[in-house]
């Protein structure tokens, strides 16, 4: 059975649609620059009469009775004078006119300094995408800048925020290096002391920069919304992340992209590296780090190497096991820390061999902090002790499965004495502080995405989590509350974060050393802690 046209009507609707509405958009066009001088006297006349009600509002009572005198006076010499009527209204028409001018101009190109930066940055790029072989190119010495360049944007000072290029499809944009020199020449030419973002599209043949803005500093250690496993790194910029937190920055409530570091048995990177040098924030990283997992029930031990006491307002806390700072103290420690990660992987293979959960004991997040561990285990080296770090080992291998994570900070400079197990089980890495693209690239493993400033403030770096993305990085404020010197709200808002201090059950003893239950907590069953002498006061 052969089929029945469309009729007519239906067959060509669309292209009569799509003509009918071109068409009705060029009528409305064309009467909009017929009409243009009569909307504007409009918009004019009623400026005027706005003013002139606003004026009549503000006149007192008792002197709008000789204004109408004035004004009907007015109106009869007007009327009298020979052409007064047609002067009057024509008088009144140029007012409107004025009144109703478009105040505020599109700009519609570059200005003549924008022009020249813009020539300059185009003559700069000409050996880079061109070659003698290209019979039309598109980057020629004395060529037009408007067909590489197709959007642009300048801040208040004449410097470019945003550029939009076009190169050439035969460049090599899939080496990095290739990369790297129009980056670098880019950044030299738009100005220093900005973080450029690059964006390549290698199959459109664009790449697109931009300035990225400052990430927020006023952000200090709060109880932030997360689940137990999950801990608050830092803050990044909005595209980088799906997923946002309330925050409070002052007084002012925001929603603001965080880095989330999850850690647990399911985690791909359970243990952290920081690396940065003095006074960038690794420490009020580790202090924002310790806090969190207090606040979800973890455990945690600390090691100061560093020996500044800049931890000491979490010694004696509800679930901090210890704070040491010694070698002697370090290693014991350690020591305690491997034999109990031995222990929890004994408990949970015996109680799934009988078909029951495992202890409530080994699910407990233990959390180890290391800050600087170079400096103990030079000392132990002098001291004729056995590394500290040797006993990382057992942690960092086994502790995803026992609800073990490590947390390593060190500087820049130290890095050559953290063992092979420290750089192949940290996973998760950050660099805080100035540092070099070089630099980054070796702690992180990629090279940063954005251009890296000389001045930046403390807790700002990059992050990367496995094999992840690298992120740019704000750590939230986390000072010492002891320090006078930091800024009193922030010292307030880690003071309200702190656990209660535990019950003073053994006030009259000793320092407490790992050679005695931690802290007051009960050493774990099946897992003696070692015997070690107690450093000399």
């Amino acid at each position: 059975m052969a089929r029945r046209p469309l009729p007519r009507i239906l067959s060509s609707g669309t292209a009569s649609l799509a003509r009918g509405r071109d068409f009705a958009r060029t009528a409305a066009d064309s009467a909009t620059d017929v009409l243009h001088p009569l909307l504007t006297i409009g918009r004019g006349l009623r400026i005027l009469a706005s003013a002139g009600r606003r004026k009549w509002s503000e006149t007192p009572k008792d002197k709008r009775g000789p204004a109408l005198f004035l004004g009907a006076a007015c109106v009869l010499v007007v009327a009298l004078v020979p052409y007064g009527p047609l002067l009057a209204l024509i008088t009144l028409m140029a007012a409107a006119a004025w009144q109703g001018r478009d105040r505020n101009p599109v700009k519609t190109g570059p200005s003549d300094a924008e022009t020249e930066r813009l020539g300059s940055l185009y003559e700069a790029l000409v050996p880079y995408f061109s070659i003698p072989e290209d019979p039309s190119p598109l980057f020629a010495h004395g060529g037009e800048w408007d067909k590489a360049f197709s959007g642009y944007e300048f801040d208040e000072a004449g410097r470019v925020t945003r550029l939009h290029i076009r190169y050439p499809a035969y460049f090599t944009d899939g080496e990095a290096t290739s990369r790297a020199r129009i980056e670098a020449l880019l950044h030299a030419k738009s100005g220093r002391g900005r973080e450029y973002l690059f964006d390549w599209d290698e199959e459109g043949n664009q790449l697109d920069l931009r300035v990225l803005a400052a990430l927020p500093t006023g952000i200090a250690a709060q109880p932030f919304v997360t689940s137990p496993g999950e801990t608050v790194l830092g803050f990044t910029d909005a595209g980088s992340v799906q997923r946002t937190l309330p925050v409070l920055e002052g007084d002012e409530p925001r929603d603001v992209p965080p880095v989330i570091w999850r850690t647990g048995p399911r985690s791909t990177e359970p243990h952290l590296l920081a690396v940065g040098r003095p006074g960038s924030g690794a420490t009020s990283l580790l202090r924002s780090v310790a806090l969190q997992a207090l606040r979800h029930g973890g455990d945690v031990l600390i090691i100061d190497g560093g020996g500044s006491g800049e931890y000491s307002c979490l010694s004696g806390r509800t679930g901090v096991l210890a704070v040491e700072s010694g070698p002697t103290g370090a290693l014991a420690t350690l020591e305690w820390a491997a034999q109990e990660t031995e222990r929890r992987l004994v408990a949970t293979h015996r109680a799934r061999e009988a078909g029951r959960p495992a202890p409530d004991d080994t699910r407990r997040p233990l959390w180890i902090l290391l800050d600087q561990p170079s400096v103990p285990g030079h000392l132990a080296a002098a001291e004729g002790l056995p590394d500290p770090l040797a006993q990382l080992q057992v942690p960092l291998r086994h502790g995803r499965a026992a609800h073990v994570t490590v947390v390593v900070a060190e500087q820049f400079d130290h890095l050559e004495l953290l063992n092979d197990a420290v750089w192949q089980h940290t996973r998760a890495r950050i660099v805080l502080g100035p540092a070099s693209v070089q630099q980054i690239a070796d702690v992180l493993g990629l090279p940063p995405h954005t251009t890296p400033t000389a001045q930046v403030p403390p807790g700002r770096g990059y992050a990367r989590l496995g094999t992840g993305p690298v992120h740019r990085l704000q750590v939230p404020a986390t000072p010492d509350p002891y320090d006078d010197a930091t800024h009193p709200a922030y010292r307030q808002a880690v003071l309200e974060l702190l656990p209660e201090r535990q019950e003073a059950a053994g006030a009259g003893q000793d320092r407490i050393t790992p050679t005695k239950p931690l802290q007051g907590q009960p050493p774990a069953q099946g897992a003696p802690l070692p015997e070690v002498p107690a450093e000399a006061p």
